[in-house]
């Protein structure tokens, strides 16, 4: 009884005790179940893993010069509306350079269906997908340059306003190459348009409550501007130009302080050809129309 007491109570040596799994082991088994840690992690993608963010680079950018004519015209714009809606996003794409082609080179076959080809242009825009996004906005310079004030009239005009809410917020985003291309398309509505009535469109959007889409009116109503003469300009409003510019002047982004220097500088070249009378006629101008503080601005920014 003595001896199996103190056989009990030996102590067992390190080389009786269970071995432990190695870490390296059980780190092994881990990723024999892919799929069960990351099914299990909530803060993982479920499987199948999602696409790799890269997968818009299968997309390519045409330019507009790059763009050839499209083979049957007549029965391709038949279909034209189908893969605008499709589902798949690389159809869709497809569709749009499709939709630019016909712009570009049989504009008559389009303009019949443009209003609903440019609400899916709208509809694209908001899509999350960048490649999607970039080439719908590629595809509304070209339909501004195969179109222009033709947009301004019914019943394309209720898709134009959408439209061009869509390109300002585009261009006030962070994404720099959706923004760039965005600012591109702007630019191209500004010199596709009759100055005067796209101005009446962007004159709300100029006094916008978000700073970046206030901004961004602000530039293609300068560029409006700087294209007008006085005739034209006080057809538009000579008295509200100079006060919605007034306003920019202090506004807190840079680019809308600098779109109103120059339509500030533009109404002052056209108001008068004598130059011996120009900074009176200007001075009487500011000083009838503004507060005396932003009369003195206008006066010190001409002369600077």
């Amino acid at each position: 009884m003595a001896l199996r007491s103190l056989d009990n109570a030996l102590p067992v040596l390190p080389s009786e005790r269970p071995k432990k799994q190695p870490k390296v082991a059980a780190a092994a088994a881990m990723k024999q179940q892919p799929d069960l840690v990351r099914v299990n992690d909530e803060n993982k993608p479920p499987v199948p893993a999602p696409a790799p963010s890269n997968a818009d680079a299968t997309i390519d950018y045409i330019p507009s010069e790059n763009l050839k004519s499209i083979d049957d015209p007549d029965v391709r714009i038949h279909g034209l509306i189908g893969g605008l809606e499709s589902k798949d996003w690389l159809k869709v794409c497809e569709s749009l350079n499709d939709a630019r082609r016909f712009a570009l080179y049989h504009s008559s076959l389009l303009l019949p269906i443009l209003d609903k080809v440019m609400l899916i242009i709208v509809k694209a825009m908001k899509n999350p997908r960048s490649a999607l996004c970039k080439t719908s906005i590629m595809a509304s310079s070209d339909i501004f340059k195969a179109f222009g004030d033709k947009l301004l009239e019914s019943p394309v005009s209720d898709a134009y306003d959408p439209l061009l809410l869509q390109l300002l917020l585009k261009a006030s985003q962070d994404k720099k190459f959706v923004c760039e291309e965005a600012d591109k398309a702007l630019k191209a509505m500004v010199e596709s348009f009759t100055p005067l009535p796209l101005l009446h469109k962007l004159k709300s959007y100029a006094s916008h409550s978000n700073p970046r889409v206030r901004a961004k009116a602000a530039v293609s109503v300068s560029h409006c501007i700087s294209k007008m003469g006085l005739e034209e300009m006080k057809e538009f409003g000579l008295i509200s130009t100079i006060q919605t510019a007034a306003e920019l002047l202090n506004d807190r982004l840079p680019e809308a302080r600098e779109a109103a220097r120059s339509i500030v500088v533009s109404l002052y070249k056209a108001l008068t050809e004598n130059e011996e009378e120009k900074q009176e006629v200007w001075q009487s101008f500011c000083q009838s129309n503004l507060s005396a503080i932003h009369a003195q601005a206008m006066l010190k920014l001409v002369s600077s």
